[in-house]
């Protein structure tokens, strides 16, 4: 039976609510789970002391090293142990590994060209003269965490006649140039941040919009789409992300409301291009670290002339937030993994 260690940061899966689901799942699929921290690994014996489901509860077993493992945790928490985890890497496949953040997937995808068309135009800031440079060019930017999270720290600057329009969540400011100079300054004194031109990316209702396209490599090691929905943002916002007060809806229906009779041609669009870019990814992490991905959630805005452009590339998506789609990300990681574990034979 194949073993799939599932290896997070925590101790005990009771304080990882996923853990339940893929043990459930695996047991189904004809294999096991192993959940287990990397302080629980013996190198020397050759066992990990971990935990297995059985009988309706979590139990600590003594368990031979998995065929395949599943990194669940979080990746800042397991560096840490990063020799075990390199050391585990040397013997076992991982299921998950990272493409890097926004601007290492940036630049990847530029220097490739393939997909060069859909990136926004995206520049480190560096000085406040460069800001200010970037800010004459665009009119309207987007000012953002290199590093962001969740949709935190994002804003919206336009310069107008005589002032500037400061959009936070979506609280209007208007500020002379020195408090728009000192606002800058200190977001830069605290984290690494980019600008970008404003892509509008509009409801009929004014609504500010984008489509999740999540993706995943299913039991034979080939790209599929899990979901693809669009994240609708509060009135007066710029950013759709759901942690920020935004929704969701199911694809057709929206696509419908908002493109007519286009909505299939739109919903074709977005899934060739889901799996196409899932593709170029997995090619350029094979390319680059010689590894490959399992997961991508695609954060994509549509324009006015219905063109396609690349917001940000997740290695680590999560599951969708509705549609009861839970189970299809579970079963399609536990696929690949058996996958992974049958290939390395």
């Amino acid at each position: 039976m194949i073993l799939i260690g599932m290896l997070h940061h925590r101790k005990h899966p009771k304080s990882v609510i996923k853990a339940y689901a893929y043990a459930a799942v695996a047991r189904l699929e004809g294999a096991e789970l192993l959940f287990f921290s990397p302080k629980a690994v013996d190198f020397a014996e050759k066992v990990i002391y971990g935990y297995q489901y059985h009988d309706g509860e979590w139990k600590e077993v003594k368990s031979r090293f998995p065929d395949v493992i599943y990194n669940a945790g979080s990746p800042i928490k397991l560096k840490k142990q990063q020799v075990v985890i390199d050391g585990l890497r040397k013997i076992i496949p991982f299921t998950t590994n990272s493409i890097g953040n926004k601007q290492a997937v940036y630049y990847r995808l530029k220097v490739d060209g393939t997909f060069s068309d859909y990136l926004i135009p995206s520049h480190v800031i560096l000085s406040l003269t460069s800001f200010m440079q970037y800010l004459l060019k665009y009119k309207k930017i987007v000012f953002k965490p290199v590093n962001g999270h969740k949709g935190q720290n994002i804003f919206f600057i336009e310069k107008n006649k005589d002032d500037y329009l400061l959009l936070i969540n979506s609280q209007k400011h208007y500020l002379n140039e020195t408090e728009l100079i000192n606002f800058i300054k200190a977001r830069l004194s605290e984290e690494q941040y980019l600008v970008q031109p404003y892509i509008r990316s509009q409801t009929k209702n004014g609504n500010a919009y984008d489509f999740r396209l999540h993706t995943q490599k299913n039991g034979e090691g080939k790209w599929v789409i899990t979901a693809i929905y669009p994240r609708i943002g509060p009135s007066g916002s710029i950013i759709s992300n759901i942690n920020s007060g935004g929704s969701t809806n199911y694809l057709e229906p929206f696509l419908k409301q908002e493109f007519g009779d286009k909505y299939f041609d739109i919903k074709q669009y977005l899934e060739q291009f889901a799996l196409r870019l899932a593709h170029k990814m997995d090619e350029l992490q094979k390319k680059y670290y010689n590894e490959t991905i399992d997961e991508l959630g695609i954060d994509v805005g549509l324009d006015e002339s219905h063109k396609i452009w690349i917001y940000e590339v997740n290695w680590r998506p999560g599951c969708p937030p509705t549609f009861y789609l839970e189970l299809d990300v579970v079963k399609n990681s536990i696929h690949y993994a058996m996958y992974l574990a049958k290939s390395r034979g």
